[in-house]
């Protein structure tokens, strides 16, 4: 099938042609004549325990473990909207006449039984794993990132979250010196959360290979397609260079552990990240590198051909050439964002840069047509001069929403989006290519995204196309993740104080649907398990105030002193950081979702410098609350 072939399926249900399969490769014709793919949604709850700690100021910090509840927000609703369409079980009932039949309906609706939580999609499986690695032990992690004499970076990595706590008391970071502190934190619990990443990733290419070779397993039994909700996100992390909130790179990992364990030597990675995966981009170049090496010498000795041969490894990247890791301009990084290299040396690379949209019209007829959807007929050739469909495939997506829509614009200050259908259409499209060349396994990861709407509807987008709704009898409307709706979402999942959910009175079943199905999926921050270790607090240099009056109060006898016009000019200045969403205080890890703007609020960083002349100029008077009954007793 050729690129434009391909190209003219994009967006369509695809009738391909019977591929041919490599010599002694047998076709998994069971698994293509399956009447849907299998989705399984992979949790890990570890990763709640990455946290920032260096100070109580929390308000520049984007990659947040409140992340992943948007995320699931995201995916529940996706789940009840596909359940109603599939199934109708969302539809109400008509309205009982009588009041014994309302009180029953509302009654039925607490659902004491927890059986409304539970996911009514055979073809939709929701995994809450365990899974976890040692950094030091496993293979697939010493492939990326160990050394041939020592794992250096690896036994670095494990101190520096062991000691994060101690290195803040004496210098006030827990990152050495040599990489960027304003974009890099750890904490003792880091290390769980970034073991347990890998451990979900490997876990997942373990099902869905297996699935695609055991001819006899029931179709429900495994997936073919998953993704893998984890953090922190692995793209720019190379070998030894963490960076952009990554310490190591989950999909290479889970690449390197379909090759060493299953066998898999041609590995697509689609990069749908807003910023460019220079890590992965970097640790792809040296594998394929090596790959072509070992090639090379067994074309010149034949007789004796080597015992192993390293994997191929197409990289394909949209993303921002003006954002992150580009932004300064640097030679190498903005010239490594732009390469696209398609043989030549063994390597594999397509980098296709974002552009602004005036239209809906526009970014689908003009700019997905015809130059976004490149980065999968440059997969397509890949694999076709490679040996064709096979049973050696598998296809990852490096899925970050932060180039979505409803981004806070502090992140996409450039205005380079995608409209959250990207999510939709891509994901579906790049199933249709892992249907004819890799038997249907597709592996997404969770990377960036970090305002709550745009994770929660990227999310909800993308899992609509990871499922083959066609196949259930379903359609999927594009209106689901409009703003209206996102914003009854918001409403609906918002959780209350305590960390609770709210009580959903919604005419609307998926919003209830959706509602009753978060528990299922969502750990609640301040009540995920975390060691004594992950609870510490850094020293502050609050003192009690002083309880005596001033010397230099004034006559009139007030105890606090006035402000003069340039203090509060500079006390109300300050720089403005990244956004985050909520309301979130130095007391609670709680998060909620935006109620009904359109963009989450953007808090202001103050400097320290504000900070100690506000605390200067203002004393809080002594409050006295009193405690009185009320008014009107009933």
């Amino acid at each position: 099938m050729s690129s434009s072939a391909f190209d003219s399926k994009l967006g369509e249900s695809s009738n391909l042609d019977s591929p041919q399969f490599p010599r002694g490769v047998p076709a998994p014709a069971t698994n293509l004549e399956r009447l849907e793919r299998n989705t399984t949604i992979y949790l890990q709850d570890d990763c709640l325990q990455h946290r920032y700690i260096r100070s109580r100021d929390i308000s520049g910090i984007v990659e947040r473990p409140e992340r992943l509840r948007a995320i699931k927000v995201g995916l529940a609703a996706a789940i009840a909207r596909i359940e109603e369409a599939t199934t109708g079980s969302a539809v109400p009932k008509p309205p009982p006449e009588d009041a014994d039949d309302v009180l029953a309906a509302a009654l039925g609706r607490l659902d004491i039984t927890g059986g409304a939580s539970e996911n009514r999609i055979p073809s939709i499986a929701i995994t809450r794993t365990t899974a976890t690695v040692d950094l030091l032990k496993n293979a697939a992690v010493k492939y990326v990132h160990g050394d041939i004499d020592r794992d250096i970076y690896l036994e670095n990595l494990v101190a520096w979250c062991r000691d994060s706590q101690i290195n803040i008391s004496k210098t006030g970071t827990e990152i050495p010196d040599g990489f960027p502190p304003l974009d890099l934190y750890l904490c003792p619990g880091s290390i769980d959360a970034i073991q347990g990443a890998i451990g979900a990733v490997c876990e997942a290419v373990d099902d869905v290979v297996v699935s695609t070779r055991s001819f006899d397993l029931k179709g429900d039994e495994h997936p073919q397609r998953a993704f893998v909700a984890v953090r922190p996100p692995g793209h720019h992390c190379g070998e030894d260079s963490p960076s952009g909130f990554c310490f190591v790179n989950n999909v290479a990992i889970g690449a390197a552990h379909a090759h060493l364990k299953h066998g898999i030597k041609r590995i697509v990675i689609l990069d749908i990240d807003l910023h460019h995966g220079n890590g992965t981009q970097s640790i792809v170049w040296q594998i394929n590198e090596e790959t072509y090496r070992q090639t090379l010498e067994s074309e010149q000795t034949p007789d004796d051909p080597p015992k192993t041969r390293g994997p191929e490894i197409y990289y394909g990247s949209i993303h921002d050439i003006l954002s992150y890791p580009c932004e300064d301009g640097k030679f190498g990084l903005v010239q490594a964002a732009s390469t696209s290299l398609h043989g030549a040396h063994g390597q594999h690379i397509e980098n296709i840069h974002l552009q602004t949209y005036d239209s809906d019209g526009h970014f689908w007829d003009v700019l997905y047509r015809d130059r976004y959807s490149k980065l999968l007929s440059k997969a397509e050739d890949f694999l076709k001069s490679t040996g064709g469909p096979g049973d050696d495939v598998i296809i990852f997506i490096s899925c970050g929403f932060d180039a979505c829509e409803h981004e806070y614009a502090s992140m996409s200050r450039h205005n380079r989006k995608v409209p959250t259908s990207f999510y939709h259409r891509f994901t579906r499209d790049t199933c249709i290519l892992a249907d004819h060349y890799a038997s249907g396994r597709v592996i997404s990861v969770l990377e960036g995204g970090y305002s709550d709407r745009a994770l929660s509807s990227g999310a909800m987008a993308h899992l609509c196309g990871l499922v083959d709704a066609g196949k259930l009898g379903a359609e999927v409307d594009e209106s689901w993740w409009d703003i209206e709706n996102l914003v009854k979402l918001e409403k609906a999942t918002k959780p209350r104080k305590g960390g609770r959910q709210s009580l959903t009175n919604s005419t609307e079943p998926w919003l209830t649907r959706a509602s009753a199905l978060l528990p299922l999926l969502n750990v609640d921050v301040a009540q995920s398990p975390l060691s004594p270790r992950n609870c510490w607090v850094p020293p502050t240099s609050m003192t009690l105030r002083e309880r005596k009056k001033p010397a230099s109060q004034t006559s009139t006898g007030t105890s606090t002193p006035s402000v003069s016009p340039e203090v509060k000019k500079k006390t109300n200045s300050g720089t403005k950081g990244e956004k985050i969403s909520g309301n979130l205080s130095e007391s609670t890890t709680s998060s909620s979702l935006t109620e009904s703007s359109s963009e989450d609020t953007e808090p202001t960083v103050i400097s320290n410098e504000t900070r100690q002349l506000h605390s200067e100029a203002k004393k809080l008077p002594r409050v006295i609350l009193h405690v009185r009954p009320p008014t009107n007793p009933s």
